[in-house]
């Protein structure tokens, strides 16, 4: 009996009710069940992308494997739009090359290379040896560049004219391709010489009043702007926020034209960027993970974080190891241990984060440690004192004992110095040892901060042992 659909004017459900009674999952395995491929495009149309997403990712692999069959190449390129290409990846790597092949080929050329550098090298491999001869010579060059440049956001969909073409040439042949042209989005007619290097580009606008024996050379616009292919995010981002256009050339070092880049893919991998940073300060490493995923691939992304963290925290512990005599003769210092270490860490992290700030924006070079380090250090003398002031009037108000308050109040303000100045460092330093900084940093400042509040506190706390 065909369920009715929540959209029906006649049925008013609340929003906890729609949920209840909305599971796609068991509706698209049921319409699978039924082997009806349009059934289940009229239902995946029906359903938002994120919905699309949660179905999906609830689905065996080998419901998957099923689903995609039955919807076909081109209704299945456009299901796996709508899911990460992490999971789109996984899918595909699960399917025969010939189909696999068969679904690249009905997507863009940028979410095509996105999907095989997801993919091991050796399934990439077999999937662009079944692609039409055309398609698999612009994914291996397309898959040359990094990720993060105009390289590799590029679309190779774009239509480009000779300069000596007319107004005329370009109408029929939009006429003659249209079933072709209609999946491209044309905004620009880009004009280009025998050898494919740059010469204009022309607003679709412009071919409305001129007339139809009129010259594109005539038209067109000299000299436009373009990119190089290797030109980075943070380029590609400061261009459109300086040029409101819908797309950019992008060329090689002789001029010739490679593709365009949309300021929705610049945008999109911006914020990419931003999750795999978040990501890797939380300590997920090895790209995005969904509970989707298989349990053991899990449990190997995050222990491979933690165990380092873990040997990081015995060397850190290892410094109280030392001290055990100071701490049980004064055991009110345990209490000003933690607050010591988890102060200059926030501090420290603060300094983290301006650093990468400033990378991301092309504001501060990866040799520029010394002006960093004077910028940092003048800021962490203030704010180490101001803490340190706190922290030791508590402690002084607490125990009565102006000796403690030194003791803790001067390790936190020396902490917090130390903190600071390494968190504005270590970001920069790591990106010179082409490390991340983003999946680095973290570790490497809590144990920096850890060992040294510790040994702070200690040391000074030995120095007038008698007198607290």
């Amino acid at each position: 009996m065909e369920q009715p659909k929540l959209e029906d004017p006649k049925l008013d459900f609340t929003e906890q009710e729609k949920t209840e009674l909305t599971k796609p999952w068991q509706e698209l395995s049921s319409l699978m069940e039924e082997g009806s491929s349009e059934q289940l495009q009229e239902f995946l149309a029906g359903i938002s992308p994120s919905d699309t997403a949660l179905a999906i990712s609830r689905l065996k692999a080998e419901e998957q494997n099923r689903l995609v069959t039955l919807l076909g190449p081109e209704d299945a390129a456009e299901m796996l739009e709508d899911i990460s290409e992490v999971q789109a990846a996984d899918i595909i790597e699960e399917l025969p090359p010939e189909q696999a092949a068969a679904i690249l080929e009905e997507l863009d050329s940028d979410h095509v290379v996105d999907l095989l550098g997801e993919m091991d090298e050796e399934d990439a491999d077999a999937i662009i040896e079944q692609m039409a001869p055309e398609d698999a010579e612009e994914a291996r060059q397309f898959l040359k560049y990094a990720p993060d440049t105009a390289g590799g956001l590029m679309i190779s969909e774009y239509l480009d004219f000779r300069s000596s073409q007319s107004v005329k040439d370009v109408l029929d042949d939009f006429q003659n391709n249209r079933e072709e042209y209609a999946y491209y989005d044309v905004q620009y007619l880009y004009i280009t010489d025998e050898q494919g290097r740059l010469e204009g580009v022309l607003r679709m606008r412009d071919l409305l009043f001129p007339k139809r024996s009129t010259a594109l050379g005539d038209l067109m616009i000299a000299n436009p702007f373009k990119i190089n292919v290797d030109a980075s995010l943070e380029e590609l981002e400061n261009f459109f926020e300086d040029h409101d256009l819908f797309g950019v050339p992008v060329v090689d070092g002789e001029g010739r034209m490679l593709g365009v880049v949309m300021p929705e893919a610049v945008e999109s991998a911006g914020q990419e960027r931003s999750v795999k940073q978040f990501l890797g300060f939380s300590g997920i490493i090895g790209g995005e993970e969904f509970r989707s995923m298989p349990l053991l691939s899990r449990c190997g992304r995050r222990l491979s974080w933690l165990s380092l963290n873990i040997v990081l925290n015995i060397a850190a512990a290892s410094v109280i190891a030392l001290y055990t005599d100071t701490l049980a003769a004064a055991i009110a210092l345990a209490v000003f241990l933690p607050m010591v270490s988890d102060m200059s860490g926030c501090s420290g992290n603060q300094a983290v984060a301006v650093s990468m700030r400033e990378l991301s924006l092309g504001l501060v070079r990866p040799a520029e440690l010394f002006w960093v380090l004077g910028k940092e250090a003048a800021l962490g003398l203030i704010n180490g004192l101001a803490l340190g002031l706190i922290l030791g009037g508590v402690a002084f108000l607490w125990k009565g004992n102006m000796f403690l308050g030194l003791v803790v109040g001067g390790a936190l303000a020396l902490n917090t110095l130390v903190a600071v100045s390494m968190g504005g460092l270590i970001p920069l330093v790591l990106k010179r040892l082409k490390l991340d900084p983003a999946l680095v940093s973290s570790p490497l400042l809590t144990t920096v901060t850890d060992m040294c509040g510790f040994f702070f506190v200690l040391s000074f706390a030995s120095l007038v042992l008698d007198k607290i």
